[in-house]
């Protein structure tokens, strides 16, 4: 069934006991009760006492295949079913799905009844700010700090890994809805950024080549975790297991992970008749 507002607000409550299991659907459910951002289903098998929660953003146009679908799942039974059901997952059309690792073979399973083709796109560790005091003291004198805007769209598509059009409608929804944080050079250009996913993660950090080497990456992501925590976000991001560098640096700005838990994104995609 298809949650009201005020059914998604009890089942963030509830989410909150299961963190950091539930930590992508739980900041999804409670950025999107703070900010009118491009529109979300959320699903779950069975209400009040549900087994599997859905978000589900509604795709208008191709290029809303990166708006990803996040689940959380306490039952694989009830995921099963659910991931069955035509009217919570459309295996006609192409889709991104963020879940935890252990879901991996279920949904490889209705894959391959439901005729669709399925990629692993990438495995991360969760890496959660748990206090701001952690934060280490970062030096911001003589950097010019600013937000990610419209007009940068195409610099962040270009610079994303997974940066092809049908990200842009995503990239696009992130710059004008969630908060960002980017160092700027003399002529007002970003070299520098971090984004907010819709999920609540923060995510796309990025220097330009020639701008390595300065501690920007370190300025922009503690800036941004201030403003997250401050707001009263979740402060937390997904790094992918072979970003050694990334991992290694979120963890001296105080990161911890769960390391029992993984994170994946597999992408779907029918196959032609």
């Amino acid at each position: 069934m298809e949650l009201t507002a005020e059914q998604e607000e009890s089942a963030r409550m509830e989410l909150q006991t299961y963190l950091p299991l539930s930590q992508a659907v739980f900041g999804t459910l409670l950025l999107k009760s703070r900010v009118h951002a491009d529109p979300m289903k959320v699903f779950v098998d069975n209400w009040p006492d549900f087994s599997v929660l859905v978000c589900k953003p509604t795709r208008e146009q191709e290029t809303d295949f990166f708006k990803d679908i996040h689940i959380f799942v306490k039952d694989k039974a009830a995921l099963e079913k659910t991931i069955r059901n035509g009217k919570v997952f459309d295996w006609t059309q192409s889709m991104c799905v963020g879940t935890d690792l252990d879901n991996r073979e279920i949904f490889k399973a209705v894959a391959s009844e439901k005729q669709s083709l399925w990629r692993h796109l990438s495995l991360c560790h969760m890496m959660i700010l748990k206090d701001l005091s952690c934060l280490p003291d970062v030096n911001c004198s003589g950097i010019t700090l600013g937000s990610v805007n419209e007009s940068h769209i195409q610099l962040l598509k270009q610079t994303w890994k997974f940066g092809q059009d049908n990200a842009v409608s995503m990239i696009q929804n992130m710059v004008r809805y969630f908060p960002s944080c980017c160092v700027l050079d003399a002529e007002g250009r970003p070299v520098s950024w971090v984004l907010t996913y819709a999920s609540c993660a923060m995510g796309m950090l990025y220097t330009l080549p020639e701008h390595r080497g300065k501690g920007y990456a370190r300025v922009v992501v503690c800036a941004l975790a201030k403003r997250l925590y401050t707001e009263g976000y979740p402060v937390f991001c997904f790094i992918e297991e072979e970003n050694t560098v990334s991992f290694q640096m979120f963890k001296r700005l105080g990161f911890t992970e769960d390391p029992s838990y993984r994170h994946t994104w597999f992408d779907f995609t029918p196959i032609a008749n």
